[in-house]
């Protein structure tokens, strides 16, 4: 029989220190351990996103992703990304256009857009399609969650214009 690991890290800033299985994923250690239940379990085999987190700023899916392996890692889920409030113009857009109707792909497809936000800040339409097109919704038939993360990406690429032409 296996025995735990432990493990040290931070989850949304706060250092952590647990004992974990060495096949425990880092979803299940999140909603179990931790309590953070805004990621969610769905396909369990990485493909529909819901589980999506950040590790050391990178999203990963957190149900192929092993507890043991975020060990001295920074790990960043829905809520402290919510909680810090980088992507509250995101969350807006997202309630503007209606995407997020049952809500269970939403902390995914947030994530998910966060990323594609900071790297690629020009990102046309069909090139936010193809970001975003690696999480699943079963609701909004997606136009919804697009037109949300292109009224984001314009708004941001809108506002140093904007603060340029302010006056102090």
């Amino acid at each position: 029989m296996a025995e735990p690991h432990r493990i040290q890290l931070h989850v949304n800033g706060q250092a952590q220190e647990r004992s974990v299985m060495p096949r425990q994923h880092l979803v299940d250690f999140l909603r179990e351990d931790l309590g953070l239940k805004g990621s969610h379990l769905g396909c369990e085999h990485g493909v529909c996103g819901a589980c999506t987190v950040e590790l050391d700023g990178r999203i990963v899916r957190g149900c192929l992703t092993l507890a043991v392996q975020a060990d001295g890692c920074h790990v960043r889920s829905i809520e402290g990304l919510s909680q810090d409030g980088d992507v509250r113009d995101l969350q807006d857009a997202f309630v503007r256009h209606n995407a997020l109707q049952c809500g269970f792909c939403t902390p995914g497809m947030v994530m998910a857009a966060k990323e594609l936000l900071e790297h690629k800040p020009d990102a046309s339409r069909s090139e936010v399609r193809e970001w975003m097109s690696g999480n699943y919704c079963r609701c909004t038939g997606y136009h919804a969650i697009v037109d949300a993360v292109c009224e984001t990406l314009a708004a941001r690429r809108m506002a140093p214009a904007a603060q340029m032409g302010a006056k102090p």
